[in-house]
């Protein structure tokens, strides 16, 4: 579901997906509706100069992103592990451990700490630890010149994004902007594994897979999953199990309640987004949200819009 795209309340917020509206097929579905979801706060952002032996720590979070705008530098990882990168390469990190950049002559990089919202974070688990996108000038120069001005030049501490009124949200819808389109290069250049962003690497899966996500808001029965998946009940229910490690139910549940969060931090009511998400009753609504979030929904409403407000 689109983090940028608030339906109205006369239309179902759960069944407006890539694939419904513009005939796309399974995969080319499946992947709109990864991009479409992630959604990140700006931790810290700027551009920074590096000189000949100048090392420049990389914040830990969900996300770091480094672009390349002139120069070339190396980013030095974990264990030895490192990455050279030139004038139009960006490199994105998901792993959290201590990373940072060195220059042997001259660079000028952006440097972007990202966190993803909670209603995002579960997207983590379909990227690997990092991704380098060569010449990312030359295939979306769009996108390059806008991360070639994204944050203020680094001049002694961490400055913010901006200090004047909205900015803070032009320069969050931006930086997504850049987060996505390296994904998006990643993805057609072919560089991510062979069925990306496939759960189960099983096309019949999939179709249940991207069903549930189209309409998690359905009274979703076992025997409707197994037709989906042109499948008896007792295979489609051991074959889900054995791809994905839990139930049908289970995983129509999950799906629902991260739904529930990307409608709660949007500002809709527990009432509201309960009934848009299939469930009789606020009360049923609630304990499933507290079991696998562990506090109310009103009470996880209300710190992400305070988090989004910050």
């Amino acid at each position: 579901m689109s983090p940028t795209t608030l339906p109205t309340r006369a239309e179902s917020p759960l069944t407006a997906e890539p694939a419904a509206r513009d005939g796309l097929d399974g995969r080319d579905a499946a992947i709109d509706r990864v991009l479409a979801g992630f959604d990140a706060r700006v931790h810290r952002q700027h551009r920074v100069t590096l000189r000949s032996c100048d090392v420049v720590a990389i914040p830990r979070s969900s996300i770091a992103l480094v672009y390349v705008i002139d120069g070339a530098l190396r980013v030095d990882g974990p264990g030895g592990a490192s990455e050279e990168l030139v004038a139009g390469d960006a490199r994105m990190i998901t792993d959290r451990r201590a990373h940072s950049l060195r220059a042997a002559q001259h660079a000028f990089a952006l440097v972007s700490s990202l966190d993803l919202t909670e209603s995002a974070a579960h997207l983590l688990e379909l990227l690997p630890g990092a991704i380098t996108v060569r010449e990312l000038s030359g295939s979306d120069p769009a996108v390059a010149a806008l991360a070639a001005q994204l944050g203020p030049e680094l001049d002694g501490d961490d400055a913010p994004c901006s200090s004047r009124a909205g900015d803070a949200v032009v320069c969050r819808m931006m930086a997504n902007t850049v987060l996505v389109s390296v994904i998006r290069a990643w993805v057609v250049r072919g560089c991510a594994p062979d069925g990306w962003p496939s759960r189960t690497n099983d096309r019949f899966l999939d179709r249940v897979v991207e069903a549930i996500h189209a309409d998690p808001g359905r009274d979703w029965t076992l025997e409707d999953l197994a037709r989906t998946g042109a499948m008896s009940r007792s295979v489609f229910a051991a074959r889900f199990r054995s791809a994905t490690g839990i139930s049908p139910a289970n995983y129509v549940t999950d799906v629902r309640i991260r739904s529930a969060q990307d409608l709660l931090a949007r500002g809709w009511g527990v009432s509201e987004v309960s009934r848009a998400i299939g469930y009789g009753s606020d009360e049923g609504f609630s304990r499933a949200f507290r079991r696998r979030i562990g506090v109310t929904p009103s009470a996880w409403r209300s710190c992400a819009i305070r988090g989004a407000e910050a």
